[in-house]
């Protein structure tokens, strides 16, 4: 029997970056230790059908899911937290919305009527969340709704958000509105004009909210709370304190400890919860090995997007996840590598060194120079994706005699094409949703650090790539000292790459960090930081 699935809508005000996506993983985490089935979505305004084309300085991390779907980077918030993967269909955009209205009054299926953001846009949300929940059969579904109450891109979606309130009724729809309560350090006092503000934009627009979540540096005072509550027509016991932790995995408890799920319950109208402290037990055992590591590994992650820590936000966390399972605390150094080119001396002092995915030419030359340097020195060495691509172009021009190697990418008229554009890539047009996306089987090659790491002979890694290992020179390389222990398609392309005898030097063309989970780290992240911290 299709079970009635209650939903928590989660707003934003006063401005970006708060927070909502871990309020919103929190959330869920929650629900799901509760022996809840839960999921979620997040809800983009902007107008690009996906986040493959954005820049990741200014969006942030590119996450790809299972099923090959380039999405926003609080999809991998929600996979890390809750340990499942999350499909593509979870990440809702305006021009997928209004794609789909397009296309359905293209097919004369309003029969003639003047087609409108109401009902016509807003029904095609609902449906889209509806759906989700019913195909899933779910308890609850989390809803963020991206952006900032009072952007007007953000204006469809919380209408029809409202209109779900209307029509499944109070008892199964919760509004959370995460906002700020800025510190002035001049005063000390916590400042709650903002939230108020804020609340009062919601309200203007039809929407009252149920709980409120106050991002604050410290925990919320009393006085801020119940000026809060009077102001924004919420109970004092449904404003809760979203102040600073150590790690955002202690969130889930931070809300916990004021009462959050009893609160959800009692307003979803469910009683007569089951025991729950097996599940408490083994996540708190996770979060307590994030808090509790004292010796330091540290690492260069030498990259393309370093000005902004959210590029690579996946590749921080998996690094985080290895080091909490060995007892590491790994501290990361962001290096961009054009900054890198006269001055390599300065990776000496570093126990490892990774290299992350990016695309074009600039400060390539710099990521080639430092994977050379990685295996000239014996550091501890991993490169994701671009760095796989740049570390064969730097064996073929340190190594195998070739000084002009480079990628296509980089240089389309290089004499050594190491690294080459995918046969199938050649005649695509459109940039976005085109690359190799998504996850593939891999087959690795037994007696190798591959299998040593993976410790089978079948594994299944997201990609995002365009251009790979070109096998012209696989005789060359291999001849060289460079094995290819990982390949996929029946061999015709290369995944996986090392050096043996070297300390550990490992080139992979898949993504492994959107595979790693607090507690269950990726392996050869896992096998990255053990060497590091014995370098």
């Amino acid at each position: 029997m299709q079970s009635e699935t209650r939903y928590i809508f989660v707003t934003g005000g006063v401005m970006s970056g708060l927070g909502k996506g871990v309020v919103s993983s929190s959330i869920a985490k929650l629900l799901q230790l509760s022996n809840q089935k839960v999921s979620c979505v997040k809800i983009d305004p902007y107008l690009n059908y996906d986040a493959g084309t954005m820049n990741p300085i200014a969006h942030g991390e590119v996450f790809v899911t299972e099923d090959g779907g380039e999405c926003d980077m609080d999809i991998g918030n929600y996979e890390r937290f809750l340990n499942q993967n999350i499909p593509r269909t979870h990440n809702i955009t305006t021009a997928q919305i209004y794609s789909s209205v397009i296309e359905a009054e293209r097919h004369g299926e309003y029969l003639g009527a003047c087609v409108q953001i109401i009902p016509h846009v807003t029904d095609a949300i609902k449906d889209r969340i509806r759906d989700i929940a019913k195909s899933e059969n779910l308890d609850v579904l989390v809803v963020e709704c991206g952006g900032t109450v009072g952007d007007i891109e953000s204006l469809p979606f919380l209408e029809a958000l409202r209109q779900m309130r209307l029509e499944d009724g109070s008892d199964n729809v919760i509004f959370v509105h995460v906002t700020l309560a800025p510190s002035l350090d001049v005063v000390g006092e916590q400042k709650t004009k903002p939230t108020q503000h804020s609340v009062q934009e919601l309200r203007r627009i039809g929407i009252q909210p149920d709980l409120m979540a106050v991002r604050c540096s410290r925990p919320l005072e009393t006085s801020a709370k119940r000026k809060i509550s009077l102001f924004s027509n919420v109970s004092e016991k449904d404003v809760f304190s979203c102040h600073d932790v150590e790690s955002i995995l202690m969130v889930p408890q931070m809300l916990y400890d004021q009462g959050i799920v009893d609160v959800i319950f009692k307003k979803f109208g469910k009683v007569g919860l089951v025991n729950t402290s097996t599940n408490w037990d083994k996540w708190n055992a996770i979060v307590n090995s994030f808090v509790s590591v004292k010796d330091q590994v540290k690492i260069a992650m030498v990259g393309k997007y370093v000005k902004l820590a959210d590029s690579y936000v996946s590749v921080n966390h998996a690094l985080k996840h290895a080091g909490a399972k060995i007892g590491r605390n790994v501290t990361i150094d962001w290096i961009d590598s054009e900054e890198l080119n006269g001055n390599m001396d300065k990776l000496l002092q570093y126990n490892g060194i990774i290299v992350p995915g990016g695309f074009g030419e600039r400060g390539a030359e710099g990521i080639i120079r430092t994977a050379n340097f990685a295996r000239e020195k014996n550091i501890p060495y991993l490169g994701i994706c671009f760095g796989f691509q740049l570390a064969a172009v730097a064996f073929g021009r340190y190594v195998c005699g070739l000084p002009s190697a480079n990628s296509t990418e980089i240089n389309p008229d290089t004499p050594d094409p190491v690294i080459d554009l995918l046969p199938e890539q050649k005649f695509i047009e459109n940039k976005g949703g085109s690359l190799r996306l998504g996850a593939n089987e891999i087959k690795v090659e037994d007696n190798t650090l591959g299998f040593k790491i993976y410790k089978s002979g079948t594994i299944i890694k997201r990609h995002r790539h365009r251009y790979e290992f070109n096998q012209k020179y696989l005789e060359l390389f291999n001849t060289k000292g460079l094995q290819f222990s990982g390949y996929s398609d029946n061999k015709k392309r290369m995944e996986i790459l090392e050096i043996p005898n070297h300390a550990f030097y490992l080139g992979i063309q898949f993504h492994p960090e959107f595979g790693s989970r607090p507690g269950y780290p990726e392996e050869s992240f896992e096998a990255f930081i053990r060497a590091a911290s014995n370098a």
